[in-house]
């Protein structure tokens, strides 16, 4: 999958795009969205508005509206993470998987990890759940690109009903320093990420 943002430009048009219009906190993004390939293409993209979903139908050659005002479950039952990094993971981290697997209530919850972000992603923001890539002992920062990658998903989940948090922090709060940096991440139906934020 292919993950864009579009940002306010904060120097003046006509002159030289500067670093300051790159390390803007995710609130001030006007648009994001990702493409998703695979049996079926879908571009799923919020203005501010909501999110919609278009999916590419090759028998007409054209992009079809076919996902509404897309909305994620409050409530999901699949968690998703890379647990081949369990042992890397923070202790809170760590119970919170263990949690996702009780057999209590409406748990154990289901395992799923792809492995694509965007793939990961859209799996939660349609049928419920939580993606998460925590920081690690090998990558305090966590893995995934705040400017680029983490931004534009938090953007779409918050328009779908979602939440996304670093689990101190809301992504889109966090101010950048570097083009580059990283963070980790929890988003998704919005009470499980609270679940998540209360082990963290």
């Amino acid at each position: 999958g292919t993950i864009f943002s579009i940002y306010k430009r904060i120097t003046p048009t006509g002159t030289e795009v500067k670093i300051e219009d790159f390390l803007q906190p995710g609130i001030n993004q006007i648009a994001a969205g990702y493409v998703l390939y695979g049996s079926s293409s879908m571009l799923v993209y919020t203005t501010g508005n909501g999110v919609n979903g278009f999916t590419i139908d090759p028998s007409i050659g054209t992009v079809y509206l076919s996902h509404p005002n897309m909305k994620i479950k409050e409530n999901g039952s699949v968690y998703s993470v890379n647990e081949g990094n369990y042992n890397l993971f923070d202790q809170g981290v760590r119970n919170y998987i263990n949690y996702c697997k009780e057999n209590e209530g409406d748990r154990p919850y289901s395992a799923r990890y792809i492995g694509s972000l965007v793939a990961d992603f859209h799996r939660s923001l349609i049928k419920g759940g939580i993606y998460f890539y925590p920081a690690t002992s090998k990558a305090p920062q966590g893995k995934l690109r705040l400017l680029y990658e983490c931004n534009p998903l938090a953007m779409i989940a918050e328009q779908a009903g979602g939440e996304a948090t670093n689990g101190q922090k809301r992504i889109l709060e966090i101010i950048p320093k570097e083009l580059h940096q990283r963070t980790p991440i929890y988003i998704g139906s919005k009470n499980m990420v609270k679940e998540a934020k209360n082990f963290i």
